[in-house]
């Protein structure tokens, strides 16, 4: 029981926390509410989920042996991550505007942003190399991580997509909108820059 419950709470900790996926589930929910952004919301859901299960059964091990594979990935997340949190800094600050222009994140945009976010691989990584153990059924193991990660990023991420929402009806005001892009944009960077000391 004690194990279950450190899982549930290291989970639910980097799930809930601020990161790529959650700023920019945030960002759409601002920019084009929650039933547009679903898509994006559920990318987010099953593609971290289906990450861990197949960090578990062996991308782990392949960057154990190759790890510039890994250094690559996490380089290029991170630069298409900056690349993301410029264009954020530099948006239209007329939401009306933007929600005309613009079209949220797909599901399999969301779900293929999963490879490249830097935060998330540590999340599966280090998940994964924490709560199985070598004696016990891995896939097993796998699936109940994967599995307590899709529970509590339903809250967790759902959260971030709902505050977004909410907030969009303060940011009509293009001054408004133009400081809380640039927030979000400044904690995207922040968000890349603290990975690389995890």
């Amino acid at each position: 029981m004690s194990f279950f419950l450190a899982l549930l709470i290291f989970c639910f900790s980097t799930s809930v926390t601020p990161g790529p996926n959650n700023l920019m589930i945030m960002l759409s929910g601002v920019k084009f509410g929650i039933k547009l952004s679903m898509p994006h919301y559920l990318g987010i859901l099953f593609g971290f989920s289906a990450m861990i299960i197949l960090v578990g059964i062996g991308l782990g091990e392949i960057f154990t042996r190759y790890p510039l594979l890994h250094e690559i990935i996490k380089y290029f997340g991170a630069a298409y991550m900056l690349y993301l949190a410029m264009k954020t800094i530099l948006a239209d600050p007329h939401l009306a505007k933007v929600k005309g222009q613009a079209k949220p994140l797909t599901l399999i945009q969301a779900l293929l942003f999963q490879w490249i976010n830097p935060k998330a691989w540590i999340m599966a990584i280090g998940s994964v190399a924490t709560y199985t153990t070598v004696t016990g059924n891995m896939l097993q193991q796998v699936l109940l991580i994967s599995g307590i990660y899709f529970l509590v990023g339903i809250p967790s991420v759902g959260t971030w997509l709902v505050g977004g929402a909410a907030l969009s009806k303060y940011l009509h005001n293009p001054a408004h909108m133009k400081r809380f892009n640039l927030t979000m944009g400044v904690l995207l960077i922040l968000s890349i820059v603290l990975m690389f000391f995890e």
